[in-house]
């Protein structure tokens, strides 16, 4: 016996994998042409070939071969594959027996041609990665070819990366020699795209160069198309006119539309970049309106606090003239990220519009009725942009707008809309989402929003209020429309609790959502609605088996619904609950709030004890709570717009369950409020 050990990739003991040499002896086949029992004739040229190998390859050669045609009649030693070229098709005759094929080293015409061959046939993978490495050797000269037959053969992946790449390189496409080669259909696609973004003089002229060289086509579809109200009245006239190609009524309605219509009517094409943000000074964009322009673009996020690090303008008297961004060309975009200056507690108004020519603006989101802080996510259906303006409204500490950051990009990510707000699927009650906690008691700074479930005892990991006194309270970063939310009670032992929760948009009118105020509840609670815009979340326990106050240990709104199993209680709500309290205004606050203006701790009604009882009351007795040391109460005008009141501490408690103020009123420091706002210009 003979003893040969040949060098193979290594496999797992107990595992032969000789597919290699497999493919080698298959190969052999093809050159050799033992035991052929079938010829193919292709363009003339002859291919002995094994029907079984054919046939277990592919549908299509089973089918012809075995399936009950005239091909696969008994005596039959010759079949002719029409339309078929005979080097693309030797290539993937190899490629059937092998099962492999060197892409780089096939002439570009060929490797379309075997692209065609493999969609014919059915050699899906072999599709796939042609298609794959097409998409890497992208260039002017050969994209229009690779377009056409990935629309032909509906190539989707394909498809999209060539015609991403021509809309990047629109003016280049449209003067190559290869444009000239594209179908009607793929011609009529591509420049229908707003995306497809060049001067429309040029777009018109190469399709007239397209109709001049396939004059046995009608070009009339491919006109359609061309967005004759963007030229210049001279181009109508002297241009497309003399071309005799559009008529007199086309040209007319053209002028038409242009004379009549708000410019932001007008059909614009922009560049679609994915996922980038496209107000970047590399990109080319200004801020020309505002003061301290220099701050927004620069990409800084972090270093900002009372004098730098921000772009404003003032609220009075700035007629709308806001904070102006010019993007480097026009764009695409259907997000927009702003950085309201959050190093306090304050919340801010603000608009949003876009436009062409700095003119004629659109509303594309309008939060003035809201309040809204730190980072906001706006999405919007798809515009065309080249000016952005941000426009502050209201600012509840002074009269001036402040953003720290803007971006604006494309995203290719769904989103949805209602009443021009988001309806959010994950959790927007995060400290990642700038949530904030802004009445409660707790160890932890925003502790209920941490995302922490796990982690909490006697001691620590929930935040709480007196019943009676006060209420857990979440401010969201901006409005969003809400249906459903879950909470945690604290659950160490088996005490449970009765309590309703309430939303607001501005902490004036507030609509209870949920009521169990007759009910014994435990542990997860999970809550559906009717659709309506939040900000504000108001968590208000009314009775405790164990002490008198209300713990919560976790908070989310849209309720995550995949942790099924910690579910134990589902309450569905068609309506806001029958009660007294839903849509009314309250008449005063129910809880200390703090006039942010002044700095002071302010109370329509409320008891000022402190904690008495806390879940150690069941073994250790009654913490002895330090005293808090806050502004001194003050009568607080009627008159004042509640817009500018913020939940402050209540009076009394203090370490080791920390004062609310600690971690939301505390924020800004009561020392630093004075100083920053007798300054005007923050």
């Amino acid at each position: 016996m003979c003893d040969h050990h040949h060098l193979r990739s290594p496999a797992p003991v107990g595992i032969v994998d000789h597919v290699s040499s497999l493919s080698e002896n298959f190969a052999e086949l093809v050159e050799t042409e033992d035991y052929a029992d079938i010829t193919l004739v292709v363009d003339g040229a002859k291919f002995r070939s094994h029907k079984v190998i054919l046939a277990a390859r592919s549908d299509f050669f089973r089918a012809l071969l075995y399936g009950g045609m005239k091909e696969s009649q008994p005596g039959t030693t010759e079949i002719e594959l029409q339309d078929t070229p005979a080097t693309a098709f030797a290539s993937l005759l190899k490629y059937i027996y092998t099962g492999r094929m060197n892409l780089i080293e096939i002439q570009e015409e060929n490797l379309l041609d075997i692209l065609s061959l493999s969609h014919r046939f059915g050699f899906v993978e072999l599709e796939s990665a042609i298609s794959d490495y097409l998409k890497a050797i992208l260039n002017i000269r050969n994209v229009c070819h690779i377009y056409d037959l990935a629309n032909i053969y509906s190539l989707t992946s394909l498809c999209n990366v060539c015609k991403d790449y021509m809309d990047r390189n629109a003016q280049e496409v449209l003067g190559s020699e290869s444009f000239l080669s594209l179908s009607q259909a793929s011609m009529r696609d591509l420049i229908s795209r707003d995306s497809f973004c060049a001067p429309e003089i040029e777009i018109f002229r190469a399709v007239c160069n397209w109709a001049e060289h396939n004059k046995g086509q009608d070009p009339t579809p491919i006109l359609e198309v061309v967005r004759l109200q963007l030229m210049e009245m001279h181009e109508l006239l002297n241009v497309v006119r003399d071309t005799g190609l559009v008529s007199s009524d086309s040209i007319l309605d053209a002028i038409k539309i242009q004379t009549e219509s708000r410019d932001m009517d007008l059909k614009y094409r922009g560049f679609q970049v994915m996922e980038e943000n496209v107000a970047t000074i590399r990109l080319g964009a200004t801020v020309i309106r505002g003061e301290m322009k220099t701050a927004l673009l620069d990409g800084d996020t972090q270093n900002y606090d009372l004098d730098r690090g921000f772009t404003r303008h003032p609220i009075d008297g700035n007629n709308g003239h806001g904070i102006v961004i010019k993007l480097g060309q026009p764009y695409i975009i259907n997000t927009i990220k702003l950085l309201l200056w959050d190093k306090d507690m304050r919340s801010y108004s603000y608009y949003v519009e876009i436009s062409m020519d700095d003119k004629d603006y659109d509303r594309v989101i309008d939060h003035t009725s809201y309040l809204c802080r730190s980072w906001q996510k706006l999405h919007f259906p798809s515009r065309v942009v080249k000016f952005i303006k941000v426009v502050g409204t209201h600012n509840t500490v002074n009269r001036v707008f402040h953003l720290v950051s803007f971006e604006c990009y494309y995203s290719s990510r769904p989103f949805h809309l209602d009443r021009g707000l988001v309806v959010p699927t994950e959790n927007v009650a995060t400290i990642k989402n700038s949530a904030l906690v802004i009445e409660g008691v707790s160890r932890t700074r925003n502790a209920l929003i941490n995302g922490n479930t796990r982690s909490y005892d006697w001691d620590s990991g929930y935040t709480c209020h007196q019943l009676g006194s006060g209420a857990i309270c979440i401010q969201l970063a901006q409005p969003y429309i809400l249906s459903t939310m879950r909470l945690l009670l604290w659950d160490c032992d088996d005490r449970s609790y009765s309590f309703y929760i309430e939303v607001s948009t501005d902490q004036l009118k507030w609509t209870q959502i949920v009521d169990k105020h007759h009910e014994a509840c435990k542990s997860w609670q999970t809550f559906a609605f009717d659709p309506l815009p939040v900000t504000f979340i108001r968590i208000v326990g009314t009775h405790n088996t164990a002490n008198e106050v209300f713990h919560c240990v976790h908070f989310e709104s849209p309720a995550d619904t995949a942790v099924g199993n910690l579910i134990n209680s589902v309450a569905t709500v068609s309506g806001p609950p029958n009660s007294p309290r839903l849509g009314q205004v309250q008449q005063g606050p129910a809880y200390p709030i703090l006039d942010m203006e002044r700095g002071q701790s302010v109370s329509g009604s409320s008891s000022t004890s402190s904690l008495s009882e806390s879940h150690l009351n069941a073994a250790q007795g009654a913490l002895n709570v330090p005293p808090y040391y806050g502004p001194p109460p003050v009568l607080h005008s009627q008159q004042q717009q509640p817009h500018f009141l913020q939940p402050s501490p209540p009076q009394g408690l203090g370490d080791p369950l920390q004062p609310m103020g600690h971690y939301a009123g505390h924020m800004l420091q009561q020392q630093d409020v004075p100083e920053a706002d007798r300054v005007d210009t923050h």
